[in-house]
């Protein structure tokens, strides 16, 4: 929840400017509902850029006042909806059956879902962040058929690192990167777990994004705070190259 309306169409602007074209990276700009146009409008010139939702609503319309569809997203332009972050998680206690709703519903409106998973701090102290993780995508995922997951992608999310300034090491970033794709290979196949793109988030920086992509099984990354400051944001872009 940051920036306002000129605010937002001028970052978009200068983020524009700043990322060379290069259509072998995805970049995905995920504002907030109002500014949703604006953004679009804004990376219309680049065929490298799209337009997210950072969540949405699981109903395809009625009498939910305050929520937003995904008809109504897509009007907008975008074509991607964060679901399950941390906050949404934590913050307004959506669980795993509201989840696996809106993910249902995005696919159905053939809209990408980028499903969030990851542990608190508590979790990985007590060596259960690996339970969590599996937990959490059999409870939204496995009820997929196989041909799903071409449709979404995953972002590791280590809470305990989100705004925090603590960063997963290079190396737990991997082997929880790789751990889910061998979940994954488990219910859809190895060909599916290797094709699904899984991203990092939890305070990835300019500083420190070369070494957490170096991953193999990072494929990219969930950027957040880093987002706001274009050169920082291209930078990030830069270290996927």
């Amino acid at each position: 929840m940051n920036l306002n309306f000129p605010e937002s169409k001028i970052l978009v602007q200068e983020i524009i400017a700043t990322v060379p074209e290069n259509n072998k990276i995805t970049k995905v700009l995920i504002p907030a509902f109002p500014f949703l146009s604006v953004c679009h409008e804004g990376i219309k010139s680049r065929e490298d850029f799209f337009i997210g939702a950072q969540n949405c609503s699981d109903h395809d319309s009625g009498a939910f006042t305050g929520e937003v569809s995904i008809a109504m997203i897509q009007s907008c332009g975008a074509g991607y909806v964060l679901v399950g972050h941390s906050e949404r998680r934590n913050l307004f206690k959506e669980d795993s059956h509201y989840l696996k709703l809106k993910i249902d519903a995005c696919l159905a409106k053939q809209i990408t879902p980028i499903f969030c998973i990851g542990e608190k701090l508590e979790e990985r102290e007590k060596e259960l962040h690996f339970d969590l993780v599996e937990a959490q995508l059999k409870e939204c995922l496995f009820h997929l058929q196989k041909e799903s997951m071409k449709n979404i992608v995953l972002a590791y999310e280590p809470v305990w690192a989100i705004g925090t300034g603590r960063t997963a090491s290079p190396e737990q970033a991997q082997e929880m990167h790789s751990f889910i794709r061998d979940v994954i290979s488990t219910k859809f196949g190895m060909e599916a777990a290797m094709s699904v793109s899984i991203l990092y988030g939890g305070s990835c920086n300019a500083k420190n994004a070369s070494d957490i992509f170096a991953g193999p099984d990072v494929d990219g990354g969930l950027i957040g705070g880093a987002s706001l400051k274009a050169s920082d944001f291209a930078a990030i872009i830069n270290a996927l190259s």
